[in-house]
């Protein structure tokens, strides 16, 4: 009979979909697997020899047991010599026994490993991406890339491999020692195979068609338990009053999934059986011919026990590797696919010549700066979007000759109709995006000639939606300056008016936020957000409309707390509350691209135009007569 573990793997090679063989692989991408394997070339030797001596093992072992037929049979040889060949058996039993565990650990030493190294490059090379390929690649497509893809790319070297040359040379062995004891009943014996294999095809394609649904199932199950249970999908979930629905759609995919496992379960018993059964069929075959044979002295009784066991260890490998191709090459695409995302350059890139922000110059300024958002070939890639529609017309421009400069401690805010370019123009500054044309420089420096670190040491941002990871308050202001102390975290607190608030919380710094922070208020995280600023106390603070989603007494503390962080630095902010930068150094009008405006909050009133209108806008009747009147 063939063992259950041969039979496992020809029947995972037969799920597979065979349309990978028609994929046609990038050149190098041979080369460029081997050059992950040479750090372990070492380990794939032994593992290769251990492979090669369990399969000489399989077949010295039915051979041995022939042996001792004989030696019953005929009266050939002494009691002792019999014993002393089981013993020998039962050796090679204790051997093969070893091999297989030194094997297992080989095997988990390589793959794991390559997992390990294909993860931390892909992790590391996903982090430095810029915010445009967030912004277009689905996030469950991403994380796919790092699990299922980087775990079928390590099947290559573990399972795949070692399949395909054990499978290879336990064959060849087989068949070879086979041939010599009787040629005729290894040919019967093999032309028994297509009986098992060609109707295994059609199986196989059926497994197939319900392994691709059935994961495709799951995907979307997955999507939904991960929109539905985040505090902002559960949220829409109970406003709407959806539950039953959600929970109506959820059972109606679920109970799909639970018919095509019951149908793959019983697939897969068919094919056992039907493995099972053609080896009985060629076993009874040895039997009764290799009887006949016997008793007319063409072949020794010996023979025909080890044809018998032979036997077994022949359909296994054939049914395997009559497979291989879909095999390797779905190995082979898994590592493709972890090699499309690692050959996507980063669109922000540190110069080779980079120098770091002076320390002592917290400038800033824009110089006819026009810039375009990059097309999406040139941030993301197809395969990693939900949806991915062809772009006409090239990139659309979005600033137009943007030129300003803010001097060292200054203040100056940005104003202007929502899609005027506001928050482009200060994710220019960080360095989030590249300029198209001119140039953005903090301390006089070039940002593009700037080191990222030192550029992003001298930055901190408030956008309105802070973010929080799920997380403890140390661990989210830590993440500003790891090395901070205690006393520092308390005197952050407390110069975004929060301190008072986390003191009084049973764990207090060890107060978990949430998912997303969503167990403080609105006010709690914006301040929360400033702290973290405030640690990091950097040179130049950006706020990207830090209380446009606040109730009045939040915004108040808020606008306390931003007073604390915005002293004696540079500042650059974006407001839509006009009434939260009336002291602003300069104010500058931003509609369509380009600075139609700027001045101070009472000349631009007293020009009485965008900046009039959009300040008499916010304001009731009793605001405008004192605006008129000013």
């Amino acid at each position: 009979m063939s063992s259950p573990m041969t039979s496992m793997a020809a029947m995972r090679s037969f799920r597979r979909d065979p349309s990978v063989t028609s994929r046609e692989l990038p050149k190098g991408t041979v080369r460029r697997i081997l050059g992950i394997a040479r750090p372990y070339r070492r380990e794939l030797s032994f593992f290769l020899a251990l492979v090669v001596g369990s399969s000489v093992i399989g077949v010295l072992t039915p051979l041995l047991a022939g042996d001792i037929v004989n030696r019953i049979a005929r009266l050939d040889g002494t009691a002792g010599g019999v014993v002393r060949i089981a013993l020998f058996i039962a050796g090679l039993a204790v051997v093969d026994a070893a091999i297989s565990v030194a094997t297992r650990w080989y095997s988990a030493r390589i793959g794991e490993g390559v997992i390990y190294d294909l993860r931390s490059r892909v992790f590391e090379h996903v982090q430095r991406m810029p915010v445009a390929f967030f912004t277009r690649t689905q996030t469950g497509a991403l994380v796919s890339r790092l699990n299922n893809d980087v775990v079928g790319a390590q099947q290559a070297f573990t399972s795949t491999l070692s399949g395909v040359v054990s499978n290879v040379i336990g064959l060849v062995l087989t068949a070879g020692v086979m041939f010599t004891l009787s040629w005729q009943i290894t040919l019967l014996s093999l032309v028994m195979v297509p009986l098992f294999v060609l109707p295994a095809r059609r199986i196989g394609a059926r497994l197939q068609e319900i392994t691709r649904e059935s994961y495709g199932l799951n995907a979307s199950m997955n999507a939904t338990m991960t929109e539905r249970f985040n505090v902002a999908g559960a949220l829409l979930v109970k406003l709407f009053g959806r539950p039953s629905v959600e929970a109506e759609s959820f059972r109606g995919r679920a109970a799909r999934v639970r018919d095509i496992g019951v149908l793959s379960a019983m697939y897969g018993r068919t094919f056992f059986t039907a493995l099972t059964l053609v080896a009985a069929l060629a076993t009874a075959l040895v039997y009764g011919l290799g009887g006949w044979l016997a008793f007319t002295g063409s072949l020794s009784p010996g023979d025909v026990v080890a044809l018998a066991l032979l036997l077994s260890r022949l359909y296994g490998p054939l049914t395997a590797l009559s497979n291989v191709r879909v095999d390797v090459m779905s190995a082979m695409v898994s590592f493709d696919r972890v090699f499309e995302v690692l050959d996507l350059p980063p669109m922000i890139a540190e110069a080779p010549d980079a120098v770091p922000v002076p320390a002592d110059d917290r400038s800033l300024e824009f110089d006819g700066v026009s810039f375009s958002y990059p097309a999406a070939a040139d941030v993301s890639l197809a395969s990693l979007e939900d949806v991915s529609l062809p772009e006409h017309g090239g990139p659309t421009a979005v600033l137009h000759d943007v030129s300003f400069r803010v001097q060292p401690g200054q203040m100056v805010a940005l104003v202007g109709h929502s899609g005027a370019g506001k928050s482009t123009i200060v994710n220019l500054v960080p360095r989030l995006y590249d300029v198209t044309a001119g140039a953005v420089r903090v301390g006089g420096v070039d940002v593009r000639q700037a080191t990222l670190a030192s550029l992003r040491d001298a930055i901190g941002v408030v956008s309105q939606d802070a973010h929080l990871f799920h997380d403890t308050i140390r661990a989210n202001l830590l993440y500003a300056r790891p090395e901070a102390t205690e006393e520092e975290l308390w005197s952050a607190l407390t110069g975004a008016r929060i301190a008072a608030l986390i003191a009084s919380l049973p764990d207090g710094l060890d107060t978990v936020v949430g998912d997303r922070g969503y167990r403080l208020s609105g006010g709690e995280k914006q301040r929360l957000a400033i702290a973290r600023v405030l640690l990091k106390a950097p040179g130049i603070v950006i706020l990207d409309e830090a209380t446009a989603h606040l109730d009045s007494e939040s915004e108040v503390a808020v606008q306390h707390a931003l007073d604390t962080a915005l002293a004696g630095r540079t500042s650059l902010v974006i407001a839509h509350r006009l009434s939260t930068i009336r002291s602003a150094d300069q104010i500058l009008v931003v509609d369509d691209g380009r600075i139609v405006e700027s001045g101070t909050h009472s000349e631009l009133l007293a020009l009485g135009r965008r900046y009039a209108d959009l300040y008499r806008t916010q304001f009731a009747d009793g605001e405008r007569r004192t605006v008129g009147a000013a």
